[in-house]
């Protein structure tokens, strides 16, 4: 990590029940979002850390529905694109990695779609919790099939459940 990289944390409230969240930026952007088990690295905040966790607040508090943050991720041309497409997923809405590839223009990309939607370095901010399979099935998720179903459920509007943090194999994929 270069001296100019910065860390931090997001710490939902009691109601979040979905564990500290990092934040990492250089100075263009952030560049991961990631859900963690422990905030066990001391912090470098800089402003963007600092926006985007002031963001994911007022995200958790209802009060924003879509972010407004410099992003700087590392990816491959077509990841970049992509992430870029995920963006444009409303709140609230869901769409499919066939979807996704249709709006890229290239049909055939599912796979790799799903590939690079794994790969998204930030969480939350890129929604790639809001793609789901071709036939509405929930699918993989980085942070978890259960943080991904509470995302979308809180999304929804529906009373959010809560998850079982100490029991780490209720946030992987099964």
């Amino acid at each position: 990590m270069s001296s100019l990289d910065a860390l931090d944390y997001y710490l939902p409230a009691d109601d979040e029940p979905l564990g500290p969240i990092r934040l990492r930026a250089n100075e263009h952007g952030l560049t991961e979002i990631a859900f963690v088990t422990a905030d066990d690295e001391p912090p470098r905040p800089n402003p963007h850390t600092r926006r985007g966790q002031q963001q994911l607040a007022e995200y958790f508090a209802g009060q924003r529905q879509s972010f407004d943050l410099p992003l700087a991720p590392q990816g491959t041309p077509f990841q970049q694109r992509v992430w870029q497409a995920l963006l444009s997923i409303p709140f609230g809405s869901t769409a499919s990695y066939a979807e996704i590839a249709a709006h890229l223009d290239d049909p055939k990309a599912v796979r790799a779609v799903g590939a690079a939607n794994g790969r998204n370095p930030l969480a939350i901010v890129v929604p790639c919790h809001r793609v789901i399979g071709s036939d509405g099935s929930l699918t993989g998720y980085a942070g978890g099939l259960e943080r991904k179903r509470w995302l979308l459920a809180f999304e929804a509007g529906e009373m959010p459940f809560r998850l079982d943090l100490a029991d780490p194999a209720s946030l992987h994929d099964t």
